[in-house]
């Protein structure tokens, strides 16, 4: 068995006119090889797999080949050509900066520079994944970057380009590479499925550059994965089955149930999505998605924006062609709203159904009317309109009801006698003067109740509440502690009982005014269970506070007065106090 290559590195670009996507990058490069006009340090960076270190080592062959073409591409046939394709040459250094980013590698790096280059004119250093560096590499780096040997050449390759010193990035040309667009990938991809004998459509194709998000390399990548699910003969529902993608199937059909209102056919298709192991936020997603292609494909001129095949792009159009603009941007905007709130639901099931449902009714197929029971058959067969006050500056429609019962529904009368019937028959059934009576009973509790919430507390039950609400806050022991050592100061106000406590100091006391008094007055009428508390808060007059002695001479004085035999001591020996 012949030693198997992934198409990543079977067919990676090894030529200008080979590297996709990135023509302008190309352009540039050639030119300035055509010119003469080489710069000593490049920087290229962008996203991952788009050809960044690809592109460099194709600069650094085609600067050392012998005989270039007339369109400055390497002849593949010079002795620096086939050493470089050989893995041999000794012109090309490449260092993987991720791994090798300390000073000792970087002074490694200038010891090489300063050796001229055996075959070709340039020695060229390319350095990948160069953020990885770290602060003292890059000082170390700096000098050498700037003014290297005449044969030396750098090109520095990231995907981080925020991370670079502003002292690297001055010193190089920067080339940002983009992303490689669809159509590209696709037209890759086609190439090498024809080469390598691969049957493949192109739906499957533009999954897979979907897929791959502008990346060429994991584009081939999941190419290649597919292959090996597939075999030769690759198909779409393989390929869907293969990369866990959800097909354009189930947006469009959901979609005419949105159209239809058939919120029942919408939810059950959720759920068969999930049953197939879908993320439900996946699934919102590839929805928004759809109805920004629809958007894309009413407007005629914009063809340019849908990444899609032909087939699908008139699909697009036909159903666009059922939907109004104000429901595109209606469903548009519900979608990427279920998307934000999706995180922080606490059913995120049901909140995607919710949203379902609110789409199903954008046409007005969940909606209903609740119909009334009219006091008397007369009135039930008149028409009866309402017109509802509406905000200045704001128009409200005119609500038009029934004019009719619909069939099968009781008049007043009918519906009047099947209630009696259904009472007489019902086991225990309650008398009028029994519900009278239990209406009674529910009143004079309410007033009761009424009356215990409107009552004044005394001063024992405040009191014992007071220290009930301090253990509340036994997981904050400092607030505990401070309320249980405040004393309570009990009056009656304006038909209220007034409750101060006192604290220490004007800061706890600006502090828990404005934090914590409302909720501490919450609290304390739920404990007492009634409305009629007013809480305040002061600060203990200083006469009330305990004096302390602080100095030396005042702590004397305090042993002296509280100890006679201290005093005689003093007297006696005739020491100053």
């Amino acid at each position: 068995m012949s030693q198997y290559i992934v198409s990543a590195r079977k067919y990676r670009p090894d030529s200008f006119e080979s590297l996709i996507g990135q023509d302008n990058i190309a352009k540039t490069l050639k030119n300035s090889i055509l010119r003469g006009q080489l710069a000593h340090a490049y920087l290229f960076c962008g996203p991952r797999g788009v050809g960044k270190t690809s592109a460099a080592r194709i600069f650094a062959k085609t600067i050392n080949c012998s005989n270039p073409g007339p369109d400055m591409e390497p002849c593949g046939e010079c002795e620096s050509c086939i050493s470089f394709k050989e893995g041999r040459s000794y012109c090309i250094h490449e260092l993987d900066a991720a791994s090798n980013n300390s000073v000792d590698d970087i002074k490694m790096l200038i010891d090489q520079v300063n050796i001229p280059p055996q075959v070709g004119k340039y020695s060229v250093f390319i350095v990948d994944e160069v953020h990885m560096l770290s602060q003292s590499a890059f000082n170390a780096f700096l000098k050498t970057l700037e003014e290297p040997p005449a044969h030396a050449i750098f090109i520095l390759a990231t995907t981080e380009k925020h991370k670079i010193l502003p002292t690297i990035l001055s010193r190089c040309q920067t080339y940002d590479f983009g992303r490689i667009s669809v159509p590209d990938i696709v037209r890759n991809l086609k190439d090498i499925a024809a080469k390598e004998n691969i049957t493949i459509d192109n739906e499957s194709l533009h999954v897979i550059a979907l897929k791959a998000d502008g990346a060429m390399r994991d584009a081939l990548t999941i190419f290649d994965q597919t292959v090996a699910f597939c075999g030769t003969e690759v198909n779409y529902a393989d390929v869907l089955k293969n990369l866990n993608v959800l097909d354009y199937d189930h947006c469009f059909h959901l979609v005419n149930d949105f159209l239809a209102g058939n919120h029942e056919a919408a939810l059950l298709r959720f759920d068969d999505i999930l049953s197939k192991g879908f993320n439900a936020l996946h699934f919102v997603g590839s929805l928004s998605s759809h109805f920004r292609d629809l958007i894309v494909a009413k407007s005629g001129g914009l063809k340019a924006l849908l990444e899609l095949p032909d087939s699908l792009i008139e699909r697009y159009r036909e159903q666009a062609a059922k939907c109004s603009l104000k429901f595109l941007y209606d469903a548009l905007a519900i979608t990427t709203a279920c998307e934000a709130g999706y995180k922080s639901s606490i059913n995120p099931r049901l909140h995607i159904e919710f949203c379902l449902m609110r789409l199903c009714a954008l046409c007005g197929g969940m909606a209903g009317a609740t119909v009334a029971t009219p006091a008397s058959p007369a009135s039930a067969a008149t028409s009866a309109s309402a017109a509802i006050p509406a905000p200045e500056g704001k128009v409200v429609e005119k609500l038009t009801l029934p004019t009719t019962l619909p069939s099968g529904f009781p008049g007043p009368t009918q519906a009047a006698e099947q209630v009696k019937k259904r009472v007489a028959k019902t086991p225990g059934a309650l008398s009028l003067a029994a519900l009278k009576k239990e209406d009674s009973v529910q009143e004079t509790s309410a007033a009761a109740d009424s009356a215990a919430e409107d009552r004044i507390p005394t001063d024992e039950e405040v009191s014992g509440k007071w220290k009930e609400l301090a253990t509340k806050y036994s997981d904050r022991p400092r607030l505990s502690t401070t309320l249980l050592g405040a004393s309570l100061q009990l009056s009656e106000e304006d038909g209220k009982k007034k409750v101060v406590f006192f604290v220490t100091n004007e800061a706890q006391k600006d502090w828990i005014r404005e934090k914590l008094l409302k909720e501490l007055d919450n609290k304390l009428r739920g404990l007492l269970g009634t409305s009629r508390i007013l809480l305040d808060i002061d600060v203990t007059p200083d006469e009330a506070l305990p004096q302390k002695s602080y100095t030396p001479r005042e702590q004397a004085q305090e042993l002296i007065q509280a100890n006679p035999e201290i005093r005689n001591l003093v007297s006696d020996m005739g020491l100053d106090a």
